[in-house]
């Protein structure tokens, strides 16, 4: 009987000049494969770092693999899911006619997301017994996108009801506001007596950099580390590509 090699997964990060981002990926892309042996797990940049998404892409059509997975390895569907990465992958899959590109979903909202968040902030000295006394500002990269602002507010409601916190409140980074900073300090003139930043990014790097500025700076009594390789980001990637191999949401950029 002849094996049916399964496809290679082709997670495509944005890439940043601050060399923990690409460690804390490759941390994450080892989990992957440690959970899952014999699946192919290769790593691709939007810019920043190397290699680049057309330069994975190559070396794979050489090698002769016929099939990918490309997974965004994004919280929400905001500019780099809508816009960047599916250019780039038409331009891969045009220059490659004869490999056949599927495109999974990002890796927002999921209810794993939820628990690698819970996860952070035990790991920062949050006991589960403070969750009703302690406001959480939940803080992202930002978006000017509307809908990746409204999935974040949905998620931070989401967030309260099913883990019982005082409340929590969404903040960004960039492009929307309220900073983090404002944040925490608009929850602290509301009385809440506890206050900790989750910070809902990947990797360390500019944004977050700045995230944890502002929690400093505004006097949060906790400040979660990223998310970075948690386990729960690993099994949704691995949730992500299976989906993408036997469902219809994933795209198909070639036949």
């Amino acid at each position: 009987m002849v094996e049916v090699q399964q496809p290679v997964l082709l997670v495509i990060a944005h890439g940043s000049r601050d060399p923990r981002h690409a460690a804390t990926v490759h941390a994450l892309t080892r989990r992957v494969r440690a959970a899952r042996p014999g699946l192919r797990v290769v790593t691709g940049y939007l810019d920043h770092c190397a290699p680049s998404v057309p330069q994975v892409i190559d070396r794979l059509t050489a090698e002769g693999v016929r099939e990918v997975v490309a997974l965004p390895l994004l919280l929400t569907r905001a500019f780099h899911a809508k816009a960047d990465i599916p250019a780039v992958l038409r331009e891969a899959s045009a220059a490659h006619p004869r490999l056949r590109i599927r495109v999974a979903d990002v890796l927002g909202p999921s209810p794993l997301l939820l628990t690698a968040l819970d996860r952070r902030l035990h790991e920062a000295g949050l006991a589960p017994g403070d969750r009703s006394s302690t406001g959480i500002v939940l803080a992202s990269a930002g978006s000017t996108d509307p809908d990746a602002i409204a999935v974040i507010d949905d998620l931070a409601r989401q967030w309260r009801h099913a883990r019982g916190w005082h409340t929590v409140r969404p903040a960004f980074a960039s492009a929307a506001l309220p900073r983090t900073e404002d944040a925490v300090r608009a929850l602290r003139a509301e009385g809440v007596r506890r206050i900790a930043v989750a910070p809902y990014v990947i990797a360390p790097g500019f944004l977050p950099d700045r995230i944890e500025r502002g929690a400093l700076d505004s006097g949060a009594d906790l400040l979660a580390p990223v998310l970075g390789s948690a386990p729960e980001l690993s099994r949704l990637l691995l949730r992500r590509y299976d989906e993408a191999r036997t469902t219809r949401r994933a795209v198909a950029l070639s036949a």
